[in-house]
């Protein structure tokens, strides 16, 4: 069943569609902070395990928001590997287990993924007249400014 929520069904398609490359993007970031999280080597590995962990279990509470907000408007969230690979604005670098090499790589994803949603907000409120998902977004937008902050931290 379709939402009827005031807002046309083309543009609520768009903003889905838009989602659906948020997700993508927000598994992607998940699955490397996991992967980080497994292949730690540093003097301050337990630091920087804990660290990870913290990030990645915020970012899978993200994912499972985005998800249900693209249900709320009435379509289909990507789930499969396959799609989220098309989808995503992400790079997968070779594996390291370099605390710096990683920390690097995954504030540069956070800040892409900052620019991308910025970008996101005026298109989705203004023109598709969703202002409910960009607020949403603006969520998004704030939740990964803070986790880059924490890595910028980390990177000092």
């Amino acid at each position: 069943m379709k939402a009827q929520i005031g807002i046309p069904e083309n543009h609520l398609q768009s903003v889905a569609s838009s989602l659906n490359k948020v997700l993508a993007n927000e598994y992607v970031l998940y699955t490397k902070t996991r992967n980080y999280h497994w292949n730690i080597e540093a003097p301050n590995f337990m630091e920087l395990h804990k660290f990870y962990e913290g990030q990645y279990e915020e970012l899978d509470e993200i994912i499972d928001r985005v998800a249900e907000r693209i249900r709320q408007l009435g379509h289909f969230s990507e789930g499969r590997l396959k799609d989220f690979i098309q989808l995503t604005d992400l790079q997968e670098p070779e594996s390291t287990s370099d605390p710096k090499s990683q920390l690097e790589n995954l504030l540069e994803d956070h800040e892409i993924i900052i620019r991308l949603l910025r970008n996101l907000i005026p298109a989705i409120g203004e023109d598709q007249k969703d202002l409910g998902t960009a607020d949403f977004i603006t969520g998004l937008m704030q939740a990964h400014e803070k986790m880059a902050w924490m890595i910028r931290s980390f990177l000092k």
